[in-house]
C-alpha cells in the first residue's frame, strides 16, 4: 500500500529533518510506491516520469538502510553503488544524496567517480570507503579492475538510474563485467523514464523476482501546468525571425532551453543571437565534461537566462533501423569526438526553467517528451513552444498521436502569433544570417573547445583552493568569429509591431533597471552620469557687445 506522507514511512528522524528541509510536504506518486518496497527489501523495476522525483525514491531508503546498518557497530566499507549514464547526471544524484543526508552525514559518506579523467587521483577518496559511489559503469569498472574499489564482500545496494539509457550509452559490456565483482546476493533497484528492450535486458542482468512499480500518471504535465505550443514555419528563415522576435521584444519570461538537432546548428544559432547581443551559452557533447556541469550550475543559479542545447545521442533510437542508419552518416562526421556519456535531455535537473524551446523537431517522440521534460517540473508551470517545418510535420504527428492517446485529446496548440506584424524585422534576421557562415560556425566551434578545455584543466587547481572565484569563469561570453554588426543590437521603436509596443517597452525597461548597479542608476564608483542634452534645446543667447563698440569703464 503506498504512503500518505513520510513519517507514515517509519524513516529515521534525521532524513524526516532533510526532507522537510528541502520543503517536500508529500512524496510524489513515485516515491509513495516505491519507497516502502525498497525499505523491505524487495528488488524494484520503477517506472516515472521526467522530474516526478525517481532520485529521492531511490535516495530515501537507500540511506535509511545505511543508517540502520550502522546502527551497531560494522566495520567502514562500500555498501552502495549507484550507476548513472552520464557524467553530469552523476553530480546531480551526488548533490541530491548529499542534501538528503545533511543531518548524518558523519554517518553516511557520498563519493562520485564520474566527473575526473585521472584514476589516480580518484583513489585516496576510495580508500576512505565511503558508504555509497556514485559513477558510470566504466569508471566503476575501472576501479574495480585495479583493486581500488572492491565490493565482493559489502555490497548490500545497487541502483540503476535512468536504466534505459545505460546500454544504449554503450554501456552494455561494462555493466557484463561489472556483475563478475558483485557479492552473489545484493538488493537492486533499476529506475527508468520508460520501459524498452534495453530495460527489459537489464532486469534478466541484475534484477531476481522484481517488483514492477509504474504509477498511473500522464507522461507529461496536464495542459493547467504545461502549455504545448507549435509554429508552423514555411521557411528555414522563418524560425529564425520568430525566435529573434520573441527574444529580443521579450515576449518570453524567465529563463529557456533551446533545443537543436546537431552541434553545427548549436553553434549557428549561439552565434546568431550574439549578433543581436543576445548571448546564450552552448551546450554539447564536444564540450569537456567539468565544463558542462559548470554551465548547468550557473545557470541554475540565475547566471544566464538562454542555452542553446543539443540532444544528439537521445536522437532516433526509437525509430526505424534505416531512418537511424541515415542519420548516422549524416552526423558521423560532426558527432565524431563527442562524449559518448553525454545527454542533456535526460535525467539533468536544470532549475526553474520557464520556457523550452524546440528550435527543431525531435526525431523520435521519447527525445520530445525528455526535452519538454525540463520545465514544468514539481509543481511549477511550464511553456513548451515548437517550430515545425514542412518537411518535420511527419515528425511532429507522431508525437501528437502519442500524447493525445494518452490524454484523449491533442495537448500541442497552435501559438497565436501573426507574422506579418514582424516583417519589418526580416531584413535585419537576413543580414544575421548572411553573417552566420559556414566557415564562421567551424571556428566557433574549434575556438569554444580550445576555451573550455583551458579552463577545464588549467584552471582546476586554482578553482578548487578558490571556490568563491568561480563564478567569474562565464560560458556566455561572444565568440565572434562572424562579423558582429553592432547597429543590429537594439530594435528602433518604429520596428516594433503597434500591438507588441506595450509589452516590449515594459519589458526592455525592466532588464534595463536589472543590469544597473543596485537597480538605481548610479554608479558604484562617483555620483550619477550627467544625462545628454540636445544643444540646439538646452542652447542659450547672452547679448554681448563686441570689442569694438564696448564704452570705456567710466574713471
Amino acid at each position: 500500500m503506498a504512503a500518505t506522507s513520510f513519517e507514515q514511512m517509519g524513516l529515521d528522524p534525521r532524513l524526516l529533518r532533510a526532507v522537510a528541509e528541502l520543503g517536500w510536504a508529500a512524496p510524489t506518486a513515485i516515491q509513495a510506491e516505491a519507497v516502502p518496497l525498497a525499505l523491505e527489501g524487495r528488488d524494484l523495476l520503477a517506472r516515472a516520469r521526467t522530474g516526478s522525483g525517481k532520485t529521492a525514491a531511490y535516495g530515501i531508503p537507500l540511506l535509511e538502510r545505511l543508517l540502520r546498518a550502522k546502527a551497531v557497530p560494522v566495520p567502514q566499507a562500500v555498501r552502495a553503488v549507484v550507476l548513472v549514464p552520464s557524467k553530469e547526471l552523476g553530480l546531480q544524484v551526488l548533490h541530491s544524496l548529499r542534501l538528503l543526508a545533511a543531518f548524518c552525514n558523519r554517518e553516511v559518506r557520498v563519493a562520485e567517480v564520474c566527473a575526473q579523467s585521472d584514476l589516480a587521483a580518484q583513489k585516496p577518496v576510495l580508500m576512505e570507503k565511503p558508504d555509497v559511489v556514485v559513477g558510470t559503469p566504466g569508471r566503476v569498472l575501472a576501479h574495480l579492475n585495479t583493486h581500488s574499489l572492491v565490493l565482493r564482500d559489502s555490497l548490500e545496494l545497487l541502483v540503476l538510474d535512468e536504466a534505459d539509457l545505460l546500454l544504449s550509452f554503450g554501456f552494455g559490456e561494462d555493466l557484463k563485467a561489472l556483475l563478475c565483482h558483485l557479492p552473489k546476493i545484493y538488493q537492486a533497484l533499476l529506475m527508468s523514464a520508460t520501459f524498452n528492450p534495453d530495460v527489459e535486458a537489464l532486469k534478466e542482468l541484475v534484477l531476481h523476482n522484481p517488483v514492477t512499480v509504474q504509477p498511473q500518471e500522464p507522461r507529461l504535465p496536464g495542459s493547467s501546468q504545461l502549455r504545448q505550443f507549435v509554429v508552423r514555419c514555411e521557411v528555414e528563415e522563418d524560425k529564425f525571425l520568430l525566435l529573434y522576435a520573441v527574444l529580443k521584444l521579450a515576449l518570453l519570461r524567465g529563463r529557456a532551453l533551446l533545443f537543436v538537432s546537431s552541434i553545427s546548428r548549436c553553434y549557428r544559432l549561439k552565434l546568431f543571437l550574439e549578433q543581436f547581443g543576445i548571448p546564450a551559452c552552448a551546450l554539447n557533447s564536444e564540450l569537456p565534461a567539468r565544463s558542462r556541469c559548470h554551465v548547468i550550475t550557473q545557470f541554475n543559479r540565475g547566471l544566464y537566462d538562454y542555452i542553446v542545447a543539443t540532444d544528439e545521442e537521445l536522437e532516433g533510437r526509437t525509430e526505424s533501423a534505416e531512418p537511424r542508419q541515415r542519420r548516422k552518416r549524416k552526423q558521423g562526421a560532426e558527432s565524431k569526438g563527442g562524449d559518448p556519456e553525454y545527454s542533456v535531455a535526460r535525467g539533468i535537473d536544470f532549475q526553474n526553467v520557464a520556457t523550452v524551446i524546440n528550435f527543431d523537431v525531435p526525431a523520435a517522440v521519447e527525445s520530445y517528451i525528455h526535452r519538454v521534460g525540463r520545465t514544468a517540473r514539481a509543481d511549477n508551470p511550464g511553456t513548451a513552444l515548437t517550430f515545425v517545418l514542412p518537411e518535420e510535420r511527419e515528425q511532429l504527428a507522431r508525437i501528437e498521436d502519442v500524447l493525445a492517446g494518452e490524454n484523449g485529446e491533442s495537448m500541442l496548440q497552435p501559438y497565436k502569433f501573426c507574422m506579418e506584424e514582424i516583417e519589418a524585422l526580416r531584413y535585419r534576421c537576413r543580414d544575421a544570417m548572411r553573417s552566420v557562415t559556414k566557415q564562421a560556425v567551424k571556428e566557433a566551434r574549434l575556438r569554444e573547445i580550445k576555451e573550455e578545455l583551458l579552463n577545464s584543466e588549467k584552471l582546476k587547481t586554482y578553482f578548487e583552493d578558490n571556490p568563491r572565484d568561480l563564478h567569474v569563469l562565464r560560458h556566455d561570453k561572444p565568440l565572434h568569429p562572424a562579423i558582429v554588426k553592432p547597429h543590429l543590437r537594439n530594435v528602433p521603436e518604429y520596428l516594433v509591431p503597434p500591438t507588441l509596443r506595450g509589452v516590449a517597452k515594459m519589458e526592455l525597461k525592466k532588464r534595463r533597471r536589472l543590469r544597473l548597479p543596485h537597480g538605481n542608476g548610479r554608479n558604484q564608483d562617483g555620483p550619477r552620469p550627467r544625462r545628454a542634452t540636445n544643444p540646439l534645446r538646452s542652447f542659450r543667447y547672452s547679448r554681448q557687445r563686441s570689442r569694438k563698440h564696448r564704452t570705456a569703464p567710466p574713471s
